[in-house]
């Protein structure tokens, strides 16, 4: 991570690095060591706040949008197909 210039700025590179791992980052799959350079990089750097808050926002809005679930058959074919291939599976073993 580099540090911002004498006018508080970052690089555009330094930040779309930042960018990428913001989605990982609001999904918690980076380490502790990662999720405090980006804690670190979003406290000095307004752009990237905003399309954190952005990105944190969207994926609000789409999990609270996401709760349908599949048709009882639907999921009845699905588990019965599961276990055929677990038994496949375990047999050929």
């Amino acid at each position: 991570m580099s540090a911002p210039d004498q006018q508080g700025q970052h690089r555009s590179e330094d930040c779309a690095d930042y960018l990428e791992r913001i989605v990982f980052f609001l999904d918690n799959e980076l380490d502790e060591a990662d999720c405090s350079a980006v804690r670190h990089h979003l406290d000095e750097c307004g752009p990237c706040l905003k399309k954190y808050d952005l990105e944190r926002t969207v994926k609000q809005v789409v999990a609270r949008s996401c709760h349908e679930s599949a048709p009882e058959g639907l999921r009845a074919r699905v588990l019965v197909q599961l276990r055929e291939v677990q038994v496949r599976i375990t047999t050929t073993d």
